[in-house]
Formats: structure tokens, C-alpha cells, sequence
């Protein structure tokens, strides 16, 4: 099953997909303004394959940010065994962690800004795992059960600012610069096993990788996490990006005005976004 939040006349709503991203209908799941939202609902699932809501033809249809206000979201950096060793490092004991903020999150066909302070903006696709429990302590061997499902993420960097001192923190939270979506694909209709992550900017692939590759899986990092803090349904993890991201290029690449950016995981669909002067967006924060 899939499931996006729509903008729909200045509110959301959550609707199912029946279909593909490409040609399928979204049915309002009525009473819920986000997957986040349904999400703390049990019968979560249920009620999504009950819905008979509102229909749109995908091509009609506005999509926002599949969970609008997470409790949490946490980012692992490092998570790619080949492009780990590639780089020549060892294999790391425990998984690199950082968190973004709500303020950060924006659509996966939303505009994101050239921002005037930082000249080196950085792509980064990603596989994000979304909570579909609260998991608090979990097991690895029980990890699993607590994933709703999976969605797409560009956790767009600016690495100028990101290098400013050894913590990440302030090269990665800017405001509607992490764009996820385009729907959540729950997780018994994903594989991991099979599935590839691509990164295009301007048509030309720049990153493409097997999820299999990642070092610590979702289910290991849901234990993990948990260990530390209760995740709560919606949350979100977005486990790390492979090779391919513009610094490691020589010369660096950056993305500027102009370019074209789509994320691609197989089986969850695509994030399609244009980088934009700061000129050509307003938004209310």
C-alpha cells in the first residue's frame, strides 16, 4: 500500500494511492490531515485500505511532505559499505547520527532555494524509514515490525557551512531544503533486497546503488535509536546516502539556479526538484 499527504486548498489531506506515481487515483483517507497523523492511529492500516474518499488522477493531484511535523528525524551519515571503503576508512562499530527539524522538511516536487549565504549546495538521496510504532528498546530481531514503511529523501546539504566546524548540524537544517516523499510504501511491499537508489541532476546520474549496500539496515537502526529515545509513529530516519554527492567529485560539483534534481528508489517512485534563486519562492514560516 501507498500513502501521500495532498495539499489540498491551503490544508492537507492523506490519501492511498491505487496505482503508480505515474498514472494512479489517490483516495482520500478522510478525518486525517497527514500520514503522520493517521499514523497515530493503531488501525492505521485498516482504515487506509478502507478509505473511499475523494478520488484525483495523480497528474491533479498537489503533493506536500508525506509527515509534515515528525517528533524526530534522524540522519545517518556513512551508511554505505562500498562508499565507506572507497574512501578508504574503516567500516565504523556504531552508526554516525544527526538529527534535522521539522522547519527543515519540504515537498517532493516543492522548489528548493540557491540560498545566497552558502555557494555549495550538495545533493544526498536517501531511503527513509518511517515509524509506524512507538519503539522504545526494541531488539533488532523485533526492530522491523516497528516500520510503517519507506519513502525517498534529498537531505540537500550546504557544505560551506556544514564545514564550518566538525559538527554537521548547521549545513543541514535550513529551512525546506530536505524534500521527502513521494509517497510512503509500506514495508511489505518494499525490498530492500532488490531495490536501487538513483540521484539525476540535470538528467545525468550522479549516484546509483543497491540499498542492500547500506552498513546498518533499517531494522538495526530502529534499535539503535530506540535504545536512546521512543521513536514515535511518524518519525523518521533517513539512513544515509551512497557515493556520487557533488563534493566528491574533482573538481566539486554544486547545484546552483537553474538545475534539475529527482531522487529515485525502485518500487517508491520519485522526487522531482528545481533549484530556484531565493527571489522565485515565498513561503510562510
Amino acid at each position: 500500500m501507498k500513502l501521500a499527504t495532498l495539499n489540498q486548498n491551503g490544508s492537507t489531506i492523506t490519501a492511498r494511492l491505487d496505482g503508480d506515481t505515474d498514472d494512479g487515483t489517490y483516495t482520500e483517507i478522510s478525518g486525517y490531515t497527514n500520514v503522520g497523523k493517521l499514523l497515530k492511529d493503531p488501525a492505521w492500516r485498516s482504515i487506509a485500505e478502507a478509505a473511499d474518499g475523494t478520488q484525483h488522477h495523480v497528474l491533479d493531484a498537489q503533493l506536500a511532505t508525506i509527515v509534515p511535523n515528525p517528533s524526530k528525524i534522524f540522519c545517518i551519515g556513512l551508511n554505505y559499505t562500498e562508499h565507506i571503503q572507497e574512501m578508504g576508512r574503516e567500516l565504523p562499530e556504531y552508526p554516525t547520527v544527526f538529527a534535522k527539524f521539522a522547519d527543515t522538511l519540504t515537498g517532493p516536487r516543492d522548489d528548493v532555494v540557491a540560498i545566497a549565504e552558502d555557494q555549495e549546495l550538495d545533493w544526498e538521496g536517501e531511503l527513509v524509514a518511517i515509524i509506524g510504532k512507538t519503539a522504545y528498546k526494541v531488539s533488532e530481531e523485533e526492530a522491523a515490525d516497528y516500520i510503517a514503511g519507506f519513502s525517498i529523501a534529498n537531505d540537500i546539504s550546504m557544505r560551506g557551512w556544514q564545514a564550518r566546524t566538525q559538527e554537521w548540524l548547521q549545513g543541514k537544517v535550513w529551512a525546506n531544503s530536505t524534500p521527502v516523499g513521494p509517497v510512503l510504501v509500506t514495508a511489505d511491499e518494499f525490498d530492500s533486497d532488490s531495490a536501487v537508489l538513483k540521484t539525476k541532476v540535470n538528467e545525468k546520474v550522479m549516484q546509483e546503488h543497491p540499498i542492500s549496500d547500506l552498513l546498518f539496515n533499517p531494522a538495526q537502526l530502529v534499535s539503535y535509536l530506540s535504545t536512546i529515545v521512543p521513536l514515535r509513529p511518524g518519525d523518521m530516519i533517513l539512513t544515509g546516502t551512497p557515493g556520487g554527492v557533488g563534493k566528491g567529485h574533482n573538481p566539486p560539483i554544486f547545484l546552483e539556479s537553474g538545475d534539475f534534481v529527482e531522487v529515485a528508489v525502485d518500487g517508491i517512485g520519485q522526487l522531482k526538484n528545481n533549484i530556484v534563486e531565493p527571489h522565485e519562492v515565498a513561503r510562510a514560516l
